[in-house]
């Protein structure tokens, strides 16, 4: 842990002239009670900075005291009813344990507990019902609503509230966790689940945090290119202290702070527990996040204390109670809340005679009643409104609250509070009595859920309060109002073209002109966002960065090197391009703001996100899975892609394997085209569905960096290309034949085997291009589980059975992934036919194409032999024939198979 700054009793103990330093502090309060706090700091900046021009040394402290950073006389008034709000939190907070308990308690079918979290909630109620009640604005048409990444933990809560308010039945609340048939609630905030209610999945720790920073950027760059008003909104975040060891968590706040995103609102439940202990036992966790922060350059906001601390805080003269505060470590602190109060005056009052006396007239349960800022409802709504009304920061509240609080002995404060899902017979009844929940003992066993009658203040208190935010969150929007038309295939009829002889292009480079004709329709071109981590000329992308520009809300400062350049590199406050740097994750994490825009602004935007594959699914997957849970709408671009295709680079730049995690997501569409008509095709049919039809499924795509003639759209094959499979060229007649299927780079090796078993082996060979393996597989599962449910109707035949029903012959798959991807298949082969398949398994290395497709054993030669070793299994050719090829081909046999190499 970072080093804390030097205690007041410290500092006074090595003052030399006592006299001279309340001269100092004299005048500095002066200056603070005539002019303001601005003119101070500005005072107190100039002398440290005059100091370290002469030479002294002034170490920087990221750190303030370990009190409240709003001082008791400048917080804003709490404008609304304390005591209703009160009532209104005790009836949520027990409505939010019963739906837990009773699910675990009293639904002990099945075998096995459904889970859920009570103690998350129960420290964050005050927090909460603040925000609800006073700050958070929901889409009312004038304003576009704030978003909220609720904690995840804590969703037993939200429901609690939304049955209050009448937007969660009791049937639902006791179908808590049970979703199968369709009534239930999602464990977490789910999109996918709930779509109506959650906007953001938040439960896999760190995504949360980082995914709403770049959201909120994005909120900046609609409105920067006037798409639309996003002026009033502000996107909150709840995490809790321990989620912030997530690296995901802190690592995008230096962006927060560059682009000054004054819209972002981080609230960090500091209630000093993991999951499984303590946070920072030994430390101060709140302080240590004071540091981060404010060292990165948000507005940082503590609440520490609640206002029964305010007159022992004022009686403070020597600094006593400060300094024990400081001095007490976090571990200890949780230890205060497990206990009582006379154990708190002991262990720590006790600290200190005199400030045993401070307490000395208290009794121990005033002493218990001594609360943590979190739960003092004033203090939350002062630390609110500063963070709403800063400009120019993003903000950050270091917010201390105890885990399970009110859960009684059973949870609060203790260890076990995560996980605390069954509380006792006692601890309900302490419950019922601490918040004053109107059910009678005969009725606690069954633990039944409150809601007060739609007549009384407390209902009505709560309704009105979201009516004058404009409605209901949490609130997810499915669809975009919005209708916007997508162009014919015939508007990208160039890359639909043959190539003409030495103008051969690759695969990226048809890409590219896609997305830069798509940039040209007056409709969606605006609504395009190229993202990039800092591989644009990789991709050959550059020439965009004059044209649409790259978006920077300071715009260009400086005069680029290369502004002599057609190409030069150009920032615009309206720039198109979201140019993430060396940053796979934050490229993702803007791309999903992109693709759920439809839903978070009601405005249809197409993010085009393209990056090494390797660095994809394998480095984002986390974020990828909760893409799919968001509904997201997009396409991802894996450039590079494949094993053996990028010269020189080696194992970790070279991807096997993308297109197998990416068959992992259900809505997640995959294609490994190989030549340009391909990703036109593909391309248009994504944005009719994402687009036109509005459909919750993203496209990942793979790209290649070879250059080759390229044979253009066979009209008729549209169709068969989206499903997955048509035939590319056809076997001449003979005897022999087989069927040599492939993707991407590797196809082309299928058609250079064909040209040799017809030269040199009689051998004639169908050659089928299958630009997605998954999209094969899952027409087939599908094919199979209507057979298996309908077993009296007309039998489903899969794609790929269809297809290869049209020829004869064994069957070849090769690919420049792992053996899986096209293995997916084999299922869904003509029965009869044989079926072999060729891949990369094992790991990349460095050298030339040729060599890294024969170190794999996916050139021409292997699928040829490959081949021929299917018809001699046949019967329809001598084994004899198949070693001659071996040996032609000078295939070496007793080399390490490249799995283990």
């Amino acid at each position: 842990m970072s080093a804390q700054p030097q205690s007041f009793l410290g500092a006074a103990a090595n003052d030399t002239d006592a006299l001279e330093t309340k001269e100092w502090l004299d005048a500095l309060s002066a200056v603070i009670g005539e002019e303001g706090g601005e003119r101070a700091h500005f005072l107190l900046e100039t002398l440290i900075d005059h100091a370290r021009q002469a030479g002294i040394d002034v170490p920087f402290s990221a750190h303030t005291a370990y009190v409240n950073t709003i001082p008791t006389d400048q917080e804003e008034r709490f404008p609304g009813d304390i005591d209703i709000e009160e009532r209104l939190r005790a009836y949520m907070r027990w409505n939010a344990m019963a739906m837990v308990v009773r699910a675990n308690r009293l639904n002990p079918d099945d075998g096995g507990d459904l889970g859920g979290h009570i103690s998350s909630f129960a420290s964050l109620a005050t927090m909460l019902g603040c925000g609800f009640n006073h700050f958070w604005h929901a889409d009312d048409g004038a304003h576009g609503g704030d978003l909220l990444y609720i904690q995840g933990h804590s969703a037993p809560g939200i429901y609690a509230r939304a049955f209050l308010e009448g937007r969660i039945s009791e049937e639902q609340l006791l179908s808590f966790r049970q979703e199968v048939d369709g009534k239930g609630l999602s464990s977490y905030p789910h999109p996918k689940l709930m779509p109506e209610f959650w906007q953001f999945p938040t439960v896999s720790m760190g995504l949360g945090p980082l995914m709403a920073i770049y959201q909120a950027r994005f909120l900046k760059y609609l409105h920067a290119r006037g798409i639309a008003d996003t002026s009033k909104r502000k996107v909150w975040v709840f995490l809790g202290d321990g989620e912030m060891d997530e690296p995901e968590s802190l690592g995008a706040i230096g962006l927060a702070a560059r682009e000054k995103l004054d819209n972002l609102i981080f609230v960090v439940n500091c209630n000093l527990q993991r999951l499984d202990g303590p946070v920072r036992g030994n430390g101060k966790i709140i302080q240590e996040l004071e540091g981060e922060f404010r060292g990165a350059g948000w507005n940082v906001i503590k609440l520490i204390w609640g206002g029964y601390w305010d007159p022992l805080l004022a009686r403070d003269k020597e600094g006593l109670l400060r300094k024990v505060m400081m001095d007490t470590v976090d571990g200890d602190y949780q230890a205060m809340k497990a206990n009582d109060g006379a154990f708190v005056r002991k262990n720590f009052f006790g600290k200190h005679p005199k400030l045993l006396e401070m307490v000395a007239k208290m009794s121990d349960d005033d002493i218990w009643r001594l609360n943590r800022g979190g739960h003092d409802p004033q203090k939350v709504y002062a630390a609110y409104h500063k963070a709403v009304n800063t400009v120019g920061q993003p903000s950050v509240l270091l917010v201390k609250t105890v885990k399970g609080y009110g859960m009684g002995k059973s949870g609060e404060g203790k260890n076990t509070a995560h996980q605390t899902k069954k509380l006792t017979d006692d601890d309900i009844k302490s419950m019922r009595d601490r918040f004053g929940i109107p059910i009678a003992d005969a009725d606690l066993p069954k633990i039944p859920f409150f809601r007060p009658a739609e007549h009384t203040p407390e209902a009505r208190y709560l309704h009105e309060r979201r009516q004058q935010l404009g409605g209901y969150l949490p609130k997810r929007r499915p669809r975009s109002d919005e209708q916007l038309a997508v162009p014919g295939l015939d508007t990208f009829q160039a890359i639909l073209e043959p190539t003409a002889e030495g103008r051969e292009i690759s695969t990226t480079q048809a890409y590219v002109r896609f997305l830069t004709q798509l940039l040209r329709d007056k409709d969606l071109g605006p609504r395009t966002v190229p993202i990039l981590v800092d591989e644009a000329r990789t991709f050959g992308m550059e020439g965009l960065f004059r044209q649409i520009g790259i978006y920077n809300p300071a715009g260009q400062l400086y005069t680029p090197v290369d502004k002599d350049q057609v190409m030069y590199y150009r920032e615009d406050k309206a720039g198109q391009i979201l140019q993430e740097g060396i940053n796979e994750a934050g490229g993702m994490a803007s791309w999903i703001a992109a693709a759920t825009s439809y839903s978070t602004n009601n405005r249809v935007m197409i993010p085009f996100f393209v990056y090494y594959s390797m660095f994809g699914f394998q480095r984002i997957g986390d974020l990828a899975w909760a893409a799919g849970d968001m509904q997201a709408r997009g396409f991802l671009l894996g450039g590079t892609s494949g094993r053996t295709t990028l010269n020189g680079e080696g194992l970790q730049h070279e991807d096997g394997h993308s297109h197998i995690l990416a068959g992992t997501i259900p809505n997640c569409v995959s294609y490994d085209p190989t030549f340009a008509h391909e990703v036109a095709v593909i391309m248009q049919h994504g944005l009719k569905r994402m687009v036109q039809d509005q459909e919750n499924v993203y496209f990942y795509i793979t790209l290649l960096n070879e250059n080759y003639p390229m044979p253009g759209l066979k009209a008729g094959t549209e169709e068969q290309i989206i499903k997955g499979m048509y035939l590319l060229e056809e076997a001449a007649p003979g005897p022999l034949s087989v069927n040599l299927l492939g993707s991407g780079t590797i196809l082309r090796e299928s058609q250079a085997a064909k040209g040799l078993l017809e030269q040199d082996w009689g051998v004639s060979a169908n050659v089928w291009s299958c630009p997605s393996f998954n999209e094969l597989a899952r027409d087939g599962q599908n094919a199979e589980r209507w057979n298996l449910l309908h077993p009296t109707e007309l039998a489903c035949v899969p794609f790929v059975t269809q297809q290869l029903s049209r020829t004869s012959g064994p069957v070849i798959a090769s690919t420049d992934y792992m053996k899986n991807y096209a293995e997916q298949i084999r299922a869904f082969i003509p029965a009869g036919r044989s079926y072999k398949v060729l891949g990369t398994d094992g790991f990349g290395r460095s050298d030339f194409r040729s060599k890294l497709r024969e170190h794999f054993e996916v050139n021409r030669h292997y699928i040829v032999v490959a081949a021929l070793k299917s018809l001699a299994d046949e019967g329809k050719l001598p084994a004899a024939k198949v070693a001659e090829a071996i040996a032609k081909y000078g295939i070496n046999v007793n080399k390490i198979n490249p799995l283990y190499a």
